[in-house]
């Protein structure tokens, strides 16, 4: 099953449903975040709560996309509420070009970016539900910085570079007495600077200080082992970048089970009603191809098992060589 939000004309969002190829709307006027908070509280499973409610008229999926108002499968009430996170390295694709960025930072002839992959890869699969090994992991904001699919994906003024990473994320709310419950997969374009990046590894925290974007469709249920899919940017009539990528436990260092046990075993991450999206990382990027991204370009990543593919356009301002800084006042 998939599911899917959209913005009505009355200003309420509506939860859309399918099976297959045809889309309908849930006879709710509740969000995915309010049925979602429900059934934690009931022990109902999603998909079950979904058939209970029934289904209304068909939705065109297609045209909301065109016209704006397709939403993130999950929004919180308070936008504070609602926490970017995710983790890199887990993918063979985004371990060499990560160590190549770095390459000639150390003396060392395995760069930290290698040994934090090697890791996960001799202990990112534990047996017997035990926690493995801890991967790298980052944060990239509040719900202000997801951006809704088909909305731009904006640089701030200050920015080197504005890149898509390609990947799967998760989707949790936190039940009342603090159990992370998943409510299943989507699609992530986890944008962020590349350049200021490879300035020094160090600066990967700021690099990630900025929007993502999910959805539009969330997949409900277990996660395929293997995940074929592409991602490409169009610039007006031509492609000058399209790449399939692979996703999936089967061609990751680290089960999701383990990704998931170490971001929520932080008891911050686990406030009752909060919502979280933890991205899984990537595995092809196309600043590793030599590809610069401009202002209007529109990064597509699609995936079967993931309905409508995930588009957002480049918002890439002039970049000044001289920065305002920031003022601050005393109270």
């Amino acid at each position: 099953m998939l599911l899917s939000q959209y913005r009505r004309d009355d200003g309420h969002i509506q939860v859309v449903a399918r099976d297959g190829t045809e889309a309908y709307e849930v006879r709710t006027d509740a969000s995915l975040y309010d049925l979602a908070i429900d059934c934690a509280a009931t022990g109902t499973r999603l998909r079950e709560r979904i058939a209970d409610l029934g289904l209304n008229g068909a939705a065109d999926l297609e045209r909301l996309y065109a016209e704006g108002r397709l939403l993130p499968p999950v929004l919180h009430p308070d936008p504070a509420h609602l926490h970017l996170t995710g983790t890199g390295l887990t993918h063979l694709g985004s371990a060499s070009t990560r160590a190549a960025m770095h390459a000639g930072a150390k003396a060392e002839n395995e760069t930290d970016s290698m040994k934090m992959f090697r890791i996960g890869l001799e202990g990112g699969k534990p047996a017997n539900g035990h926690a493995g090994a801890q991967p790298e992991w980052f944060y990239k904001g509040t719900g202000a910085a997801l951006a809704a699919p088909g909305a731009p994906l904006a640089a701030p003024a200050f920015a080197e570079d504005g890149g898509e990473e390609p990947e799967i994320a998760g989707i949790y709310i936190i039940g009342t007495d603090g159990t992370p419950f998943r409510l299943g997969f989507a699609l992530a374009n986890e944008f962020s600077d590349h350049v200021m990046e490879r300035q020094n590894y160090l600066y990967l925290a700021h690099s990630k200080l900025r929007p993502a974007s999910v959805g539009p469709e969330l997949l409900v249920g277990e996660l395929p082992a293997t995940i074929e899919g592409t991602s490409r940017i169009r610039r007006g009539n031509s492609i000058p970048f399209e790449k399939p990528f692979l996703s999936g436990e089967a061609n990751m260092s680290h089960s999701i089970a383990n990704l998931e046990h170490h971001h929520f075993k932080y008891e911050i991450f686990r406030q009752p009603g909060d919502v979280h999206i933890h991205m899984f990382g990537t595995a092809t990027l196309s600043f590793a191809a030599g590809i610069a991204c401009a202002d209007g370009d529109i990064f597509e990543i699609e995936a079967a098992p993931f309905g409508l593919p995930l588009r957002n356009p480049l918002s890439f301002p002039r970049r000044e060589e001289t920065q305002e800084r920031t003022e601050i006042r005393a109270l």
